[in-house]
């Protein structure tokens, strides 16, 4: 997607409403409108502009990768499977205010496997090897077609891998990674706002493996 000023232009005007505490949606609306962006666009500044008071507040939960080693960790599944598949089909990924990779392609009630996935869940297993989590429980939405088949793959991989821990489908992942004691692996705005500890997996994967272009939204 070929980026020009005026969509800087555009997260700057939304990040300057949100620091004076407007309303988020009425803000993206106002923007978007002003500039005349397409929904692509829009979905860019949603998912990638926030006020500094949430972004500082989000990025103060960051544990590296190093600070797995030894600790819980719990990933949402989906969330960091699109997120890399997205990045390795070529699709837009972006660097948000609060220092997270996320995506724009919307897909996750939908989500099947594709040509990307086994790449995807290989780079997952990759890191687990390395950074030496004490556990690694991976959740998928049940309700999503395919989880269970999904689970048991990355079971096998694990085991196949000396990895400890699980996959499971459950009906809502959210409740068990918001009461989670260790770190909680993903990009999910609603959920990094709910726990103490995130590790941005996948964008770890991007930045540091794939080492894949993506947008930054508070750079031209």
């Amino acid at each position: 997607m070929e980026i020009k000023g005026e969509l800087w232009r555009a997260a700057e005007d939304l990040r300057y409403l949100l620091n004076r505490g407007y309303p988020r949606e009425g803000s993206l609306q106002l923007v978007g409108n002003r500039y005349n962006l397409t929904q692509d666009l829009r979905d860019l500044l949603r998912r990638g502009v926030f006020s500094d008071q949430i972004a500082e507040a989000r990025r103060k939960k960051m544990v590296s990768a190093e600070q797995i080693r030894g600790k819980g960790l719990a990933i949402d599944g989906y969330n960091v499977l699109i997120t890399l598949e997205s990045a390795l089909k070529g699709k837009t990924i972006l660097l948000a205010d609060d220092s997270f990779i996320r995506d724009i392609s919307g897909v996750s009630g939908s989500y099947k496997e594709s040509a990307p996935t086994g790449e995807a869940l290989n780079l997952i297993i990759d890191l687990l090897q390395t950074a030496e989590p004490l556990e690694a429980i991976f959740l998928f939405d049940s309700p999503i077609s395919g989880s269970g088949e999904l689970a048991a793959k990355i079971r096998g991989l694990m085991t196949n891998k000396g990895i400890r821990g699980d996959a499971l489908a459950v009906k809502v992942p959210e409740r068990i990674m918001e009461g989670y004691a260790g770190i909680v692996a993903s990009s999910d705005t609603a959920l990094i706002d709910q726990v103490q500890k995130v590790f941005d997996m996948a964008g770890y994967i991007i930045r540091e493996k794939l080492r894949i272009p993506y947008i930054e939204l508070s750079k031209e």
